[in-house]
C-alpha cells in the first residue's frame, strides 16, 4: 500500500495555509497579551467614598492626642484609658476598613503601620494602667508616631477631602471657624462640581 502521491500544487496550498494560521494564531495571542496597554488598577469612586468617610474618624481621633497628652503629663492614668478606650477605640475598626479597599500592593504595608499603631495603644493602655508615667511618655510618642506614619498609606485625595470634610464640619453653617473668643475668620466655600 503506497500512499497516493500528491500533486506540487497541494503540496504547496497546504504549507501556504499552515504558514497563514501560524500567522493568525500569533497575532491573535498578540493581541489578547494586552502588553502594553494595561491600565494601572485604581481605587473605584465608591471604595474612595467610604476611605475619605474611615479616614474622617481616624482625622477626629487623631486629633484627640491633643487631650491624651495632657492626661499623659497630668499622669491621669483613669482618664487616659477612658479615652483609649473610648474615642481612640473605633481606630482599629476604621483602619481595617481602609486597609480592606486599599490596592492589593498597598494592603501589606497599610496592615503592618495599622498593627504598629493598635500595638503602641494598646502598650500605652497597659502603662496607664501599670501607672508608669514615664513608661507612658514614651509610648504616647510611639502612638503619636504611628498615627502619622498610618496616615502616609491612605490615598492622598480620600485624606485632602477628609480634611477639607472635618474643616467644613467645625466652621459650621455659616462657614466661620472659630479663632478665638468673639473672633473668627471667613472659609471660602468649596467649589461645586
Amino acid at each position: 500500500m503506497s500512499s497516493p502521491s500528491v500533486a506540487p500544487w497541494q503540496q504547496t496550498l497546504r504549507r501556504l495555509a499552515v504558514a497563514v494560521l501560524a500567522v493568525v494564531l500569533s497575532l491573535g495571542l498578540a493581541a489578547c497579551d494586552g502588553g502594553s496597554a494595561k491600565t494601572p488598577p485604581v481605587i473605584s469612586p465608591e471604595a474612595m467614598a467610604t476611605i475619605e468617610r474611615q479616614t474622617e474618624g481616624l482625622l477626629t481621633a487623631k486629633a484627640r492626642l491633643g487631650d491624651l497628652a495632657a492626661l499623659v503629663n497630668d499622669r491621669n492614668w483613669v482618664f487616659a484609658r477612658n479615652l483609649i478606650h473610648g474615642p481612640l477605640q473605633e481606630v482599629g475598626r476604621e483602619m481595617l476598613y481602609i486597609n480592606q479597599l486599599l490596592l492589593p500592593a498597598d494592603r501589606a504595608e497599610a496592615n503592618a503601620r495599622a498593627n504598629r499603631l493598635k500595638d503602641a495603644l494598646a502598650e500605652l493602655d497597659e502603662a496607664a494602667r501599670l501607672q508608669d508615667g514615664d513608661r507612658m511618655r514614651k509610648d504616647y510618642i510611639a502612638v503619636a508616631s504611628a498615627f502619622g506614619t498610618y496616615l502616609e498609606v491612605v490615598p492622598a485625595e480620600a485624606l485632602s477631602t477628609a480634611e477639607a470634610n472635618l474643616a467644613a464640619a467645625a466652621a459650621g453653617p455659616s462657614g466661620q471657624v472659630p479663632i478665638a473668643e468673639g473672633e473668627s475668620l471667613p472659609i471660602e466655600a468649596p467649589a461645586a462640581g
